[in-house]
């Protein structure tokens, strides 16, 4: 089992204006998955509070999976790829491009999506959009291989050849 939080970025929920509905529905995603989520929060649109959140939860040490909802558009507001590129020492382009594949099958305003996804120590941090639905889709889209890149992060034994076998 790994450990996630879940971040929710977003300045109308943090002021309590409307209920955050992404964040709940991303860490229930991660639970049905086997994950044990341990920690939830909701921040403003502010780069430098999502930076200090981002870093906080990855310098815990047992925190796996952090995953963020909310501020990958184009609004001005919309910094969270710009905290998570900040924080990361290396990045995980994969994931976010894997994401916007899926989500471009359903819709091509996909490809607006700015999301990132990097390596902060033993964390890995992913960027999903702040819509309950494309969070679902996105989280869905990468979820499964999730497992195997942080038994890899993790230092676990993890034998590539054999999943790549398993898959087809």
């Amino acid at each position: 089992m790994f450990i996630a939080a879940v971040i929710t970025v977003s300045d109308r929920c943090y002021r309590g204006e409307r209920p955050d509905r992404a964040g709940p529905l991303v860490a229930e995603l991660l639970k049905g998955a086997g994950y044990q989520v341990v920690q939830t929060a909701v921040v403003p649109d502010e780069r430098s509070q999502i930076e200090r959140v981002l870093r906080e939860t990855a310098d815990i040490g047992y925190v796996q999976l952090l995953v963020t909802t909310g501020g990958t558009g184009f609004s001005p507001r919309d910094v969270t790829p710009e905290a998570t590129l900040a924080v990361c020492t290396r990045l995980a382009p994969g994931i976010p491009e894997a994401m916007r594949y899926a989500s471009m099958q359903t819709t091509n305003r996909a490809m607006l999506s700015r999301a990132q996804a990097g390596i902060r120590h033993g964390t890995l941090i992913v960027n999903l959009p702040g819509s309950p639905k494309a969070a679902q889709e996105n989280l869905e889209a990468v979820l499964p291989a999730l497992a195997h890149g942080l038994e890899m992060l993790s230092g676990q034994p993890a034998d590539c050849a054999a999943e790549r076998s398993a898959e087809s």
